[in-house]
């Protein structure tokens, strides 16, 4: 296999091969190889010029999404090697990491500054910085990259109670993908990438796709449910998936009909169930499954077991045998292999291996030791602290962990790190931590805690001090409270005599409230039957209960068989105790949110500014300033409700005063969705709340108040294409139109013009017949046809309130003259220098109005203080 060379080359020559072949798709957008590689290549530039080259290390914090792929390639273009960041995790956690990586670049989006730690010395939003990366040159960088040049580094779980970066150089990215034996890497193979770029399995899922011609397909960022996953499988034709052992059972137990049509299903992280196997290849006789092991520390997979008939499965389901270009050893205690069917530690070599720890040369050269079957100065064998066997056949079977390490749900948890930080609470004197599997399948973390005498703490107390500084899936499920813990006659805990956790005590620090009525009753019994926890009272929180994301996943199909309704499993994060839950379902007007107040600023004491669409502003805005952008899901199959300026402004103000219940309101917007803001305010003065700051940033144009506005249909946008038309007769706007449609741009005829007409034609057929939206329409649909509908049907009124606009400097504006009439108690209109419609929501211009309103937030600020006063 290519051993010598480095991921962004292969890739290249991956290019010249399939130049215009689809590399990478996300919900309606895809790029082709070409694409994707000249946008890699501009960001590589970009970040030469920040100093980026090889060695260098750059934080990326970046959802599933186009921009991430783009972010980890053009990183590893430039020379650098990516540190990927979860911005879900404690601030004390990612304050952690990014001091130790010590990054001098961090690459993110706009909505997620906010919730980022300092400690960096130039921060890159991939969406509002793009502007400025573009301009850089597309040809493909010069650099004298080897293979042992460092890739990324991956953060596990630490005994010391601090994650532990793992380095991995380019050589084992490659021997992972390329002339490999455990599965095919071919163009015909389309890829799901499902797990978080956090998770090494991400490098099997990029990396096994596009260095080898495949189509990758991006699951969106939200958490998914197995018939989601079963829709884009369907969709998209995916051929290869990779999931946690976790989810693989949770998708055959409940939506086995999900994985038709894969056809190399891998799946690990933690054992395998054997039914849960059979039952897999007796419905998909097609179908390979693939049992995957493999630490971080060598690079995702190191041993596979491939499955086809239920015949291969025994008592339990093997890791088969090394991959290409790994060594496994089984070793006694003196590193001298055991014989078959003895237990031994499981240790590794080859080239798959991680060059050690960041930072940590003594935990390094524990665990990386000189191989002693090799006389080549440097060789090494990673020390896995995993046990295992030699079956007849030549096969490995695993038999658990040496040391005080677990798997629970895919993620690697090393168990001492929960008890370091347990420690830290001053009311706890002893405690260990252990992982659990009461109910088969349902593996769960339990904490055993010895209070300091002279102290009471509670389970709530505990769990919130751990959610401050370890991830959701470190936290314990149950907390079992003891005198004393169970010693061994050598003195140590005792891990055999630990009690199981009574489940039918529950301490949630309420009152237990019974259901009270049929509905509750069923739900109660779901989530009693889910959680093995009795009794559960109505007003009981479902995570501090135990519950975790897969649970969810399971609870959110069991609501679904007994209310006929689409449930997705965000709704529970957002309503998370039965009473809240049997609210929404039995409001036969709740739906599926079509749109979200999406938090993405919560810290301060101000009143929190509402925009509508996402306007790239939140990094210009003051610390304490809380922001939530009410988004528009590109996911709703129910899109008729909400066809209308009136009812998308009735369903924000539902969503704002979920997080806001009473005024006063900060809310504004941006193009269309300007629209939809003021008549937020509409609605928030007719129902006697205050509004007490309304900003409109490039608002379209809707007519003088009390009459109909311009005909914006697409007969009216194609005959009377702008006023430049309107001279024109009939067959001379045609003429116009042909031009417009076929005009060149530096000798390339404008597809993108054409593609958009297309569109807009294929909308209204679907609409008008009454058809199903195809899924790759549904967000033009909703952000272009439907905006434009809705516009045209809205009739503008008189305001009475007050508001600021910003217009670009380049629009022709008709403000002063429509707005004086539409906004009768005062406007300030502000200019944005320089800009375009689509620019003013990119950087500089961005940050000139976002100022300029901030002076405004500051001037609402002193007039509520003044008002206290």
């Amino acid at each position: 296999y290519p051993r010598d060379k480095c991921i962004h080359e292969l890739f290249e020559e991956q290019v010249e091969r399939t130049p215009d072949a689809t590399a990478v798709i996300f919900e309606d957008q895809q790029l082709t190889y070409r694409e994707l590689n000249a946008k890699a290549n501009q960001l590589a530039h970009y970040l030469r010029k920040q100093g980026v080259g090889p060695e260098v290390l750059v934080g990326i914090c970046v959802e599933r999404s186009l921009e991430m792929i783009i972010g980890v390639l053009g990183i590893l273009k430039a020379g650098g090697a990516y540190v990927p960041l979860d911005h879900r995790y404690p601030k004390e956690r990612l304050a952690f990491m990014i001091e130790e990586v010590k990054a001098p670049v961090m690459l993110t989006l706009q909505q997620l500054v906010p919730s980022l730690p300092g400690s960096y010395s130039r921060v890159i939003c991939l969406d509002a910085d793009w502007g400025d990366i573009e301009k850089e040159g597309t040809e493909n960088p010069v650099g004298n990259m080897t293979a042992d040049n460092l890739a990324y580094i991956i953060y596990t779980s630490g005994s010391t109670g601090l994650p532990k970066g793992v380095i991995v150089p380019h050589r084992g990215v490659v021997r992972l993908v390329k002339s490999t034996n455990y599965t095919e890497f071919n163009s015909g193979e389309v890829f799901l990438q499902l797990a978080p770029v956090t998770f090494d399995a991400s490098t099997f899922e990029i990396w096994g796709c596009l260095l080898n011609g495949g189509k990758l397909v991006i699951f969106p960022p939200h958490l998914p449910s197995p018939e989601e996953i079963g829709q884009v499988i369907h969709r998209f034709n995916i051929t290869t998936l990779w999931l946690t052992a976790a989810l693989f059972h949770q998708i055959v137990d409940i939506s086995l009909e999900s994985f038709a049509g894969i056809k190399q299903m891998l799946a690990g992280g933690d054992v395998l169930s054997v039914p849960h196997v059979k039952k897999f290849l007796r419905r998909h006789r097609r179908s390979r499954l693939i049992n995957g092991y493999g630490p971080t520390e060598n690079t995702t997979f190191t041993c596979c077991y491939a499955m086809t008939d239920e015949g291969q499965v025994g008592a339990s389901v093997s890791i088969g045998r090394p991959i290409s270009n790994t060594q496994v050893y089984i070793l006694d205690r003196h590193l001298q292999p055991v014989p078959a069917v003895v237990p031994g530690e499981l240790y590794i070599g080859g080239d798959g291996l991680a060059r050690g720890y960041l930072n940590r040369p003594e935990l390094t050269a524990e665990k990386f030791i000189p191989d002693p079957f090799s006389d080549r100065p440097g060789v090494r064998l990673y020390k896995t602290g995993d046990l295992a066997r030699y079956l007849p056949d030549g096969n490995i079977e695993f038999l658990g962990r040496i040391d005080n390490q677990v798997k629970v749900r895919g993620y690697r948890i090393e168990l001492g790190e929960i008890e370091a930080v347990l420690r830290q609470h001053p009311a706890v004197r002893e405690t260990v931590v252990i992982a659990r599997e009461d109910q088969p399948g349902d593996k769960r973390l339990a904490a055993y805690v010895v209070p300091d005498k002279k102290s009471i703490v509670t389970t709530n107390e505990l769990q919130g001090f751990l959610k401050k500084k370890l991830p959701d899936y470190m936290i314990p499920s149950v907390f079992v409270h003891l005198d004393t813990l169970p010693l061994t006659v050598n003195g140590k805990v005792d891990h055999r005599a630990l009690p199981a956790p009574d489940h039918n005590i529950t301490e949630t620090g309420r009152a237990y409230m019974a259901p009270r009525n049929k509905l509750e009753i069923q739900l109660t019994e779901i989530w009693e039957k889910i959680l093995g926890v009795h009794p559960i009272g109505i007003t009981d929180n479902f995570f501090d209960l135990g519950g975790h994301s897969l649970l969810a996943v399971r609870l959110t199909s069991e609501i679904r068989k007994i209310t006929s309704k689409d449930f997705p499993v965000m709704a529970l994060f957002h309503n998370q105790t039965i009473e809240r839950l049997a609210e929404i379902i039995a409001d036969r007007r709740w739906s599926v949110h079509w749109s979200s107040a999406v938090p993405i600023h919560t810290g301060g004491s101000k009143k929190p500014l509402f925009t509508v669409h996402d306007t790239n502003m939140a990094r210009f805005l003051e610390p304490d300033q809380p922001l939530y952008i009410l988004t528009h899901p590109s996911k709703d199959e129910n899109l008729a409700p909400y066809s209308t300026v009136e009812k998308m402004a009735a369903k924000n103000l539902h969503e704002m005063r979920t997080v806001q219940p009473k005024g006063p309101y900060i809310i504004g917007g941006y193009c269309f969705w300007a629209i939809v803001a003021l008549e937020m305010a509409h609605q928030l003065t007719k129902q006697g709340d205050e509004v007490s700051l309304l900003f409109l940033v490039e608002p379209s144009y809707i007519g003088l108040p009390n009459h109909p506005p311009q005909d914006t249909s697409f007969k009216s946008r194609v005959i009377n294409h702008g006023r430049t038309l309107e001279p024109l007769s009939y067959k001379e706007k045609l003429t116009y139109l042909r031009q417009k449609t076929l005009h060149k741009i530096k000798g390339k005829t404008n597809f993108k013009y054409m593609t958009y007409m297309i569109k807009i034609i294929i909308c209204s057929s679907y609409v008008r017949l009454g058809l199903p939206l195809p899924h790759a329409f549904r967000r033009f649909y909703l952000y272009d046809y439907n905006a434009t509908k809705a516009l045209k049907s809205y009739i503008p009124r008189v305001y009475p309130g007050t508001a600021v606009l910003f217009f670009s400097d380049k629009i022709l504006s008709r403000a002063y003259d429509e707005w004086n009439s539409l906004i009768t108690g005062g406007i300030e209109i502000h200019k944005v220098p320089g800009s375009g419609h689509l620019d003013i929501l990119r950087e500089p211009y961005v940050g000139i109005w976002a100022k300029q309103l901030s002076a405004y937030l500051k001037k609402d600020q002193a007039t509520k203080e003044s008002r206290k006063g």
